[in-house]
């Protein structure tokens, strides 16, 4: 028996049981035949082009921008119904235990008439907020730009760079993209912020050079007064599709690694370059991609080779999982790294200065934001483009400005 049988059956039984529990809090709250009708349509369209979308999957294709939609409908329709169930599974206990009250005292225990109504009232309403909140995240909230600016002060840093600004985009991942309008007022967001150099941190494709032929004339027109440098991302090696031949994702490792030069960017693959103001100078760090987990190509050693330990440094490194485990205790001392990678999971919530979660902090201990330990700064953009969701749910698309202060 192929092993992926039992999988699909435990899942068809629990979309079975998803199912049956969503609709008895339509049919509870809804006598209308063509309501019910509606529901089941709907969910059963959906659950057939997700699965037959996801299933058929050409990975010889990579991720395409179908297979996002097909993961998005799948997310909204169901994440809701797990609101609906975990209300309504809530009250058959309180039911099942008045009953066992019932059956031991004499008393009065029965629920009030239209309980279950007023139940599954709530149930819906409550399950309309996470679905309403997907469905903008996939039409609006994915080009919800917002520019964070943050101002960090280094007793180390050379007087001629007091005042020098950064900005930092990550993960643009331009296979995803669909449409050029919105992706133009991106990228003239991020030239309004006339930073003295702009970083990108990796994830220029989802996996194959070509998915930037239809960008390229959008990304080259970024600038910055100084020079714009960038890094690779993991998805940047073309390691999550099926190649015809090695050669052929070897040819397409160096196509992504051109892109960077066409629209302008510096790559930097285990490599520095100093930065020079007035005479004094600050080292630049760029690594190929180093992830718990992932692929760990990069080289801190060798792309730090020549500099010296007392220059003030600032890294670029994908993945902050490298700086949770190798950099921030690195002996060097690199006092400002810039990482993408997580993408906040595209999903969350966040309050300024009161709440600030997504499951991403589960798995990321650096996940979103600037982060500091030991005067050693972290900031994980959370990323420009989107990937395998296609859209974003209070975890919005990110332009970092950074100013460097002396003090």
């Amino acid at each position: 028996m192929p092993r992926w049988v039992i999988p699909l059956i435990l899942i068809t039984i629990l979309i079975v049981a998803v199912e049956i529990y969503t609709f008895q809090a339509f049919k509870t709250i809804s006598k209308s035949k063509l309501v019910r009708f509606l529901f089941l349509a709907t969910s059963v369209g959906v659950y057939l082009y997700s699965f037959i979308t996801i299933f058929g999957y050409d990975r010889s294709n990579g991720q395409t921008p179908q297979f996002q939609m097909a993961m998005g409908l799948l997310l909204t329709v169901s994440i809701p119904k797990l609101v609906i169930i975990l209300i309504l599974f809530g009250e058959d206990m309180y039911r099942w235990i008045l009953k066992l009250i019932s059956a031991i005292s004499s008393g009065d225990t029965k629920p009030l008439v239209g309980r279950r109504k007023f139940i599954s009232q709530i149930a819906l309403g409550l399950a309309a907020i996470p679905f309403a909140s997907f469905i903008y995240g996939i039409v609006q909230g994915k080009y919800n730009y917002k520019v964070l600016k943050y101002q960090l002060t280094f007793k180390d840093l050379p007087e001629a760079f007091d005042g020098f600004t950064i900005t930092q985009i990550s993960d643009i991942h331009s296979g995803s993209f669909t449409n050029k309008e919105k992706i133009r007022y991106g990228v003239d967001l991020i030239n309004e912020q006339k930073s003295d150099i702009m970083l990108f941190t990796g994830d220029i494709v989802n996996n194959k050079a070509d998915e930037m032929d239809n960008w390229m004339d959008v990304f080259d027109k970024l600038e910055a007064k100084e020079g714009k440098y960038s890094i690779l991302g993991n998805h940047d090696y073309g390691d999550y599709m099926d190649w015809d031949n090695p050669q052929d994702k070897i040819d397409n490792f160096q196509k992504v690694k051109d892109i960077h030069q066409k629209i302008g960017f510096d790559l930097l693959l285990d490599e520095h370059r100093y930065l020079e103001k007035d005479g004094q100078k600050i080292a630049l760090v760029g690594v190929e991609n180093w992830g718990k987990g992932f692929n760990q190509a990069g080289d801190l050693q060798k792309a730090s080779a020549n500099i010296k330990k007392e220059d003030f440094k600032i890294l670029m490194s994908h993945d902050p999982s490298h700086w949770e485990y190798k950099v921030k205790q690195d002996p060097f001392h690199y006092h400002l790294t810039l990482s993408g990678h997580t993408h906040g999971l595209q999903m969350g919530i966040e309050i300024p200065g009161w709440l600030k979660w997504s499951p991403s902090k589960f798995v990321y201990k650096q996940w979103a934001g600037l982060y500091e330990e030991a005067g050693r700064y972290i900031n994980v953009n959370r990323g420009f483009g989107y990937h395998a969701f296609p859209g974003r749910v209070g975890i919005w698309p990110e332009i970092t400005v950074i100013e460097l202060k002396k003090g």
